[in-house]
C-alpha cells in the first residue's frame, strides 16, 4: 500500500489537471456531463434506498414471523391445558355416572338398598365432599342437600386456558421499534458525496472513506474539493452542540474537524480561515487553524479512534481518544456561521470510518 506523506504532491498533481480540463471543455460539455452525472446519481440512489428498504421489510417480515410464533406456542400450550381439565373433569362425570348407576341399582332392590342403604349414601356423599361421612339419621337429607348443591364447574377451574392478549400487543410498534434500533445502526454524521475529491471512495452508506490513486470522472461542481483530498460532512450545524467518533484505524494521512460553510473549497484550503483541524501526517499529529502554522501536538500513542465534539454555541471544538479519554485538543473561536464537518485523507492504507451510535427510544408523557 502506498502512503502520501504531504499534501503538496497531490496538488500540483490535481492543479496541472484541473488546468488540462478546464482548458479542454466548454460549458456546454459541462452541463451535457452533469446532466448525465445526475442520472447516474439519481439511479444509484433509488438503488440504495429500496435495497434499504427490503432490510426494513425484512427485519419486519421476521419480527412479526417470531411474534406469530409465539403466539401460536402459547394457543398450543392453553389448548393442552384445557384438553387437560376437560380429561379430569371427563374422568370426574364418569365416576359420578357411575356412582348414580350402582345408587339406581341397588334402588330397584329395594331389600338390597334397604341393606346397604347407608353404605350407598356414604359412598356417594364422600364422592361428592371428598371426605368420609358417619352414619347418621339425617344421612339422608345431607346426601340430597350436597346434591342439590351441585354447581356449574367454578370459573377458577378453567382458569389460565384464555391467550395473554396484553403481551403480544400491549405498545407493539413501540416495542417493535426499540427492537429495529437494537439492529439499525445510527451513524451522526455521513459524508457528503457532491463535496468528495476525486480520489477518494465513499461506501454506500456514506459512513466510510478511503483514498484511491485512481480518479473518478466527477462533475466539477464548486461545493465539490478540487485539490486536497476532502470530503464534507452532509449536514451542517450552526447551534447546539454535536459529536461523532471517527476510526482512523492504520491510516498514516488524516485530518478531522470543522469547516465554515462560506470556506473556499476549490485550490489551497489550508492557506486560508475557515477551518480548524487536528491531524496526522508525516508521523506526527498537528492542530491547523489556518491562516496559522500547524501547531504541533505532544500525542504519546498511536490513536485509532477520535472523537469531534462541537460546542457551537460556546464556541468550543474539543478532539479527544474516546479508548482512552484523552484530551487531544481544544479550539476557541465565536462562531459565526453554519459548520459542516470535515474529514482529509491522505492515505490508502486504511479508510476513515464513522461509527454509528447506539440509540434508545425515551418515553416521555
Amino acid at each position: 500500500m502506498k502512503a502520501r506523506a504531504t499534501y503538496d504532491s497531490v496538488s500540483c498533481k490535481s492543479e496541472s489537471q484541473t488546468a488540462a480540463r478546464d482548458g479542454s471543455t466548454d460549458s456546454a460539455s459541462l452541463i451535457s456531463t452533469d446532466s448525465t452525472e445526475t442520472k447516474i446519481q439519481a439511479k444509484c440512489t433509488e438503488k440504495q434506498i429500496k435495497e434499504n428498504f427490503v432490510k426494513l421489510y425484512q427485519l419486519l417480515s421476521n419480527e412479526e414471523a417470531a411474534r406469530i410464533k409465539a403466539l401460536r406456542e402459547e394457543e398450543e400450550q392453553k389448548n393442552q391445558i384445557l384438553r387437560r381439565k376437560i380429561e379430569k373433569m371427563r374422568k370426574e362425570m364418569s365416576s359420578l355416572s357411575a356412582t348414580v348407576a350402582a345408587l339406581e341399582e341397588e334402588m330397584k332392590a329395594e331389600d338390597s338398598l334397604l341393606r346397604n342403604y347407608d353404605a350407598t349414601l356414604k359412598r356417594f356423599v364422600s364422592f361428592l365432599c371428598c371426605s368420609e361421612l358417619k352414619p347418621t339419621a339425617s344421612l339422608t337429607t345431607e346426601c340430597f342437600s350436597r346434591v342439590s348443591q351441585c354447581k356449574a364447574p367454578d370459573p377458577e377451574d378453567i382458569s389460565g386456558v384464555l391467550i395473554n392478549v396484553p403481551k403480544h400487543l400491549s405498545n407493539l410498534k413501540f416495542t417493535v421499534l426499540q427492537k429495529m434500533l437494537k439492529t439499525v445502526d445510527y451513524t451522526p454524521v455521513t459524508f457528503d458525496p457532491n463535496t468528495a475529491h476525486c480520489n477518494l471512495i465513499l461506501s454506500e452508506d456514506l459512513t466510510s472513506v478511503r483514498y484511491s490513486d485512481e480518479e473518478q470522472t466527477l462533475p466539477e461542481n464548486p461545493e465539490r474539493f478540487d485539490m486536497f483530498a476532502c470530503v464534507l460532512g452532509s449536514q451542517g450545524f450552526d447551534s447546539g452542540s454535536r459529536c461523532w467518533d471517527v476510526e482512523v484505524g492504520d491510516s498514516t494521512g488524516w485530518f478531522l474537524g470543522v469547516m465554515t460553510e462560506s470556506a473556499q473549497r476549490r485550490n489551497k484550503i489550508f492557506s486560508r480561515s475557515g477551518i480548524w483541524l487536528v491531524g496526522h501526517l508525516c508521523g506526527e499529529y498537528k492542530a491547523h487553524e489556518p491562516p496559522q502554522s500547524p501547531a504541533l501536538l505532544p500525542v504519546k500513542e498511536k490513536l485509532q479512534r477520535v472523537r469531534v465534539q462541537l460546542d457551537w454555541d460556546s464556541g468550543k471544538l474539543s478532539f479527544s481518544d474516546p479508548l482512552t479519554d484523552t484530551h487531544i485538543h481544544s479550539f476557541t473561536h465565536t462562531f459565526t456561521e453554519r459548520l459542516f464537518p470535515f474529514f482529509g485523507v491522505g492515505c490508502d492504507i486504511s479508510p476513515l470510518l464513522i461509527l454509528p451510535l447506539k440509540m434508545t427510544v425515551i418515553e416521555s408523557n
